[in-house]
């Protein structure tokens, strides 16, 4: 670690000393962090994300997250799954055995990143919903929970999930970035939302930012996470209610900016996009972290 580095650790352990925090989604397999993911890990750390889940997006993905696991242990877990870009990539039974050999380990705690994407045509659309309820049957057979991604197509995602009836385990909507209307429906269902800092760049009247402002999302359905290295939490560019703002410290607007170098969002950024989504609720930092914490050691079965 750098003398810059060294600086940065240590004044990120006096920014969020308080909070305590989990990021249920992170890619630190990608390329982007291939020189400094030790640096990476020790700046969650001391901003006080105690654990982190690194996201499977692909066989290959989730063989190199589950290795992560046993390089940084009780601080990475990561989830095994295909992602709907994917699918077409799941030519033969080899992979799905491969597939399913990676997400027994104890360290992988969830199905996933699997689902549907609509907006894009990497995968054709039965090549996805294919794709995707082999993997909900196989979280169902390995009783983990289902981390899921969804854009344009939360129609047929309910018409699958609705097949397994009572087998379907917990499921997480990872990186939640619809309408109020449509978190409604996974509210209903008993699933949980995971929220990025994508709240920076949502100016719509009727999306994340109206779930919490007017308690539409209750605590104990909220997870957080970075989605790192995408979805940066842009502080400064975003137009935040003045509410909001207020009750963000300068400091965490400070930190985003600076710490998450060329914007590539990272980890240590999870507290601060804690902060933004407790100014939205009306409710202290901390209570957002520990309430989100608790539903993800519930969740995951994060060792403690």
């Amino acid at each position: 670690m750098t003398s810059e580095e060294s600086q940065i650790s240590e004044e990120l352990k006096g920014c969020y000393e308080n909070l305590i925090v989990i990021d249920i989604g992170a890619n630190l397999t990608n390329k982007k962090y291939g020189r400094d993911l030790d640096s990476v890990v020790q700046r969650a750390k001391d901003a006080g994300v105690q654990k982190i889940m690194v996201t499977g997006t692909s066989v290959r993905n989730s063989k190199e997250a589950l290795r992560l696991t046993r390089l940084y242990p009780g601080t990475i877990y990561s989830t095994a799954g295909v992602h709907p870009h994917d699918a077409k990539s799941m030519v033969d039974e080899d992979m799905w055995m491969e597939l399913r050999q990676t997400a027994s380990a104890p360290e992988c705690v969830a199905i996933g990143e699997c689902g549907l994407n609509y907006s894009k045509d990497f995968s054709e659309p039965h090549v996805q919903r294919d794709t995707f309820k082999r993997q909900v049957e196989m979280a169902c057979e390995l009783r983990k929970p289902l981390f899921v991604h969804e854009k344009e197509a939360q129609d047929d995602l309910l018409k699958i999930l609705d097949e397994f009836g009572n087998r379907l385990p917990a499921v997480v909507i990872h990186s939640f970035t619809g309408s109020v209307e449509q978190g409604l429906k996974y509210i209903e269902k008993g699933f949980y939302l995971g929220i990025t800092g994508y709240i920076c760049k949502d100016k719509s009247d009727g999306g994340i930012r109206r779930l919490l402002s007017e308690s539409i999302l209750p605590l104990d359905k909220l997870l957080v996470e970075t989605d790192s290295p995408f979805m940066y939490p842009n502080m400064r560019a975003s137009k935040l209610p003045l509410h909001v703002k207020d009750s963000l410290t300068e400091r965490s607007m400070n930190f985003v900016n600076r710490y998450c170098t060329f914007q590539r969002n990272e980890p240590c950024a999870l507290p601060a996009i804690v902060e933004l989504i407790a100014g939205f609720l009306g409710r202290s930092p901390e209570d957002v972290a520990l309430a989100t914490a608790f539903n993800a050691l519930k969740i995951f079965g994060l060792s403690q």
